[in-house]
């Protein structure tokens, strides 16, 4: 296991985040929020795809009046997106589990100081996010868009929310590019013990958001940074949660279902491993415990993998053996290895559990 940064823990909603808790994964609904029967059926998707907490923006008056509304309609803790208006997080304060305001576009420090009362009142958290490309104008100038000016502002914010005696504080540091994303996060972490909240931000559609996602959090999961993140996928709502708990898993961030290991393709593979994967993949899926299983497709590979996973089928030709924890327990035709190799696995999740 990954040993993480020791953080404060604060709650969103009955959330921990922070401290020992979990890492938690979010998204963001992308209706009109005053829209209240499509967001709700948005953060409904949400929940369902294993989120756990979910953000709305709220632009104006009409979204963040409807907030009392969705929120005694979902389980979901709910955050409300604050810009430029700050009239509205105050109303937010009154229905949602957290607020994010952004310090580039908030306006004047007594802005800041009227969300944190509404917030103290209410014993909910705020969520400082800072965007490389909205920093504060005196930040900008001094230091451009890079990760030492996003990290100036939050600093900045972190001191003028302690100065008003608020500490329910969680950070993030967004770039749409890993460089500047990692860097900033890596620069902050030392200097506070605040959770942060991951993301590349504005990182593309599924593919690109995907592979921006994995390199720069699962670099900063990989040193211990992090305790709540969102990968920002310009696609469906289901992908960001999907490809975040993908990345927490396989970075070992949190063990969450089956490992598979599988051969790539090449002209050494004996069967049709492209099918074979994807079977086990899809009557596999609905397995949480932490299992290493082992799809190997030829003798150069096989015994080797198969020996260390939990369970694993060796394939040769129109043959294959099916083994647990390296002991052979079936010597199968071809057709007969996924539906045994199915059996054991869920025999082992149930064992375990």
């Amino acid at each position: 296991m990954i040993t993480r940064y020791p953080t404060k823990k604060i709650y969103v909603g009955d959330v921990a985040v922070g401290g020992d808790a979990p890492i938690s994964t979010q998204s963001m609904t992308y209706s009109n929020t005053y829209d209240v029967d499509a967001t709700v059926e948005q953060i409904k998707r949400l929940h369902f795809a294993g989120c756990d907490i979910v953000r709305v923006a709220v632009p104006d008056m009409e979204d963040a009046l409807a907030l009392k509304a969705i929120k005694e309609q979902i389980d979901l803790p709910l955050v409300a997106d604050i810009h430029y208006n700050y009239k509205l997080a105050l109303i937010a304060a009154e229905s949602v589990d957290c607020i994010r305001f952004n310090p580039g576009n908030i306006g004047e420090k007594s802005r800041i100081k009227e969300i944190v009362k509404a917030c103290q009142q209410r014993n909910i958290p705020i969520r400082i996010g800072v965007n490389a490309g909205s920093l504060e104008k005196e930040f900008e100038n001094k230091y451009g868009q890079t990760a030492e000016g996003m990290v100036a502002s939050a600093e900045y914010n972190i001191k003028y929310l302690e100065d008003l005696g608020f500490t329910d504080i969680k950070i993030s540091l967004k770039a749409s590019d890993v460089e500047r994303t990692v860097a900033a996060y890596r620069q902050l972490r030392p200097k506070n013990n605040y959770p942060f909240h991951l993301g590349v931000t504005e990182a593309g559609t599924l593919f690109h958001a995907t592979v921006k996602s994995a390199i720069g959090l699962g670099t900063l999961l990989l040193e211990g940074i992090g305790d709540t993140m969102r990968v920002s996928i310009t696609g469906e709502l289901e992908e960001e949660i999907n490809v975040a708990r993908a990345i927490l898993k396989d970075s070992g961030a949190m063990p969450d279902g089956l490992n598979i290991i599988s051969c790539p393709t090449c002209g050494r593979i004996e069967a049709d491993l492209v099918t074979a994967v994807a079977e086990i993949e899809r009557r596999t899926a609905h397995i949480k415990t932490p299992l290493n299983v082992s799809v190997m497709g030829c003798v150069v590979n096989a015994i080797g993998e198969a020996a260390h996973a939990d369970v694993a089928i060796a394939y040769g030709k129109g043959k294959g053996l099916v083994m647990v924890k390296g002991e052979v327990i079936a010597n199968l035709d071809e057709s007969e290895l996924v539906d045994k190799f199915v059996y054991e696995v869920e025999k082992m999740a149930a064992e375990t559990e």
